[in-house]
């Protein structure tokens, strides 16, 4: 049975709180005569059936017929002439919620053409406020169309409305105006204003005010070529002229044939010259500062197999191409681990699938 309630308040600053029930758990019977004390930071939205039926501004209110003319028609037609009469209390947070932080959980794929792969893979954050504008707006969309109330689900849906009008804008700024990624790192104080004007009919719509938005960064994701496929950005022969691009940073930066991220590979920075020329010029090397092309590297001597070895060691056990190789591990028909961004294949296991 749902318990008589004589005094509705909720004693709390509300300083991490958008909105809080009441009663927390279950329903509440309210009568005639109880007191709704509201204090100066809040709103009291009274709530039922899926609908804000009215507010309760800042102060103490007695709940009555006399001087609250909206029950007449609450008492009289909601609940069917009875008191007490069932409903829920929303006290609304109405100060602004200052300095809240927003990231990209995904890097947003745009266009860089000329650099790279000719993508970008950006990453940002920053911070953003806002307050609630129309308490009783924002419990019937919030509340009573989503059904959430905790502070976590609403400004979850908050970053998820702005970032999805920041992947819009940045999608603007590469395809209809031309700007590189080196641009957009520029522009973040531009953008954020973008997102905030751009977001605010939605927020409105909500009974919101998306006071600011701000970008404090916009950066290249570092991503490899393994993470980039595995997001399906890669089909196989792009996907194998990285890996070869990563091998061959790699060997240039230890002898020992280390292995390593490909960073900054959305935007074609650091490596990204190396994968231009890759794509346009089959994995030539560059050619020396006004001199003759670099000297293309020579197969190795020939000599007994290691027992573990790279693709291209297993594609010279084999006599087959890389590519080969790499389409033997994808489809199963060759074990192999990946450490890093490289795959290491044991010898065993090419010579049980030449048995095979």
């Amino acid at each position: 049975m749902a318990r008589i309630f004589d005094v509705i308040e909720y004693p709390d600053e509300m300083r991490d709180e958008i909105v809080h029930r009441f009663p927390e758990g279950g329903a509440g019977d309210f009568q005639m005569g109880s007191q709704v004390i509201v204090r100066e930071s809040q709103n009291a939205v009274f709530f039922r059936d899926g609908k804000a039926l009215d507010t309760f501004r800042a102060g103490r209110h007695t709940i009555t017929t006399a001087n609250i003319p909206y029950l007449r028609d609450l008492i009289g037609k909601a609940f069917n002439e009875r008191s007490p009469f069932t409903a829920e209390v929303y006290f609304v947070a109405m100060r602004e919620f200052a300095d809240q932080k927003w990231g990209t959980p995904q890097p947003i794929i745009v266009k860089n053409p000329g650099v790279g792969l000719g993508i970008a893979l950006l990453q940002g954050f920053g911070s953003f406020s806002f307050n609630i504008s129309n308490p009783q707006q924002f419990v019937t969309q919030i509340v009573g169309a989503q059904g959430a109330y905790s502070t976590k689900d609403i400004a979850g849906r908050f970053r998820s409305m702005m970032i999805s009008k920041l992947r819009d804008i940045l999608g603007e700024l590469a395809s209809k105006q031309g700007k590189s990624v080196l641009d957009m790192t520029g522009l973040t104080e531009e953008i954020g204003a973008a997102v905030r004007a751009k977001s605010q009919d939605d927020f409105n719509a909500i009974g919101v005010t998306l006071k600011s938005f701000y970008v404090e960064s916009l950066t290249p994701s570092s991503k490899s070529a393994e993470e980039l496929r595995a997001m399906g950005m890669l089909d196989m022969q792009t996907y194998m002229q990285l890996q070869a691009a990563d091998a061959m940073r790699d060997a240039a930066q230890n002898q020992s044939g280390g292995a390593g991220l490909t960073a900054g590979i959305g935007a074609g920075i650091g490596i990204g010259n190396l994968m231009g020329q890759a794509f346009q010029g089959g994995m030539q090397p560059p050619h020396p500062q006004g001199g003759a092309p670099a000297p293309q590297p020579t197969a190795p001597a020939a000599g007994p197999a290691p027992d573990v070895m790279n693709p291209a060691q297993a594609a010279a056990y084999l006599q087959v191409s890389e590519a080969d190789v790499m389409k033997m591990i994808t489809d199963g028909q060759v074990k192999s681990k990946q450490i890093g961004s490289q795959y290491k294949i044991a010898k065993k296991a090419l010579d049980d699938f030449l048995a095979s």
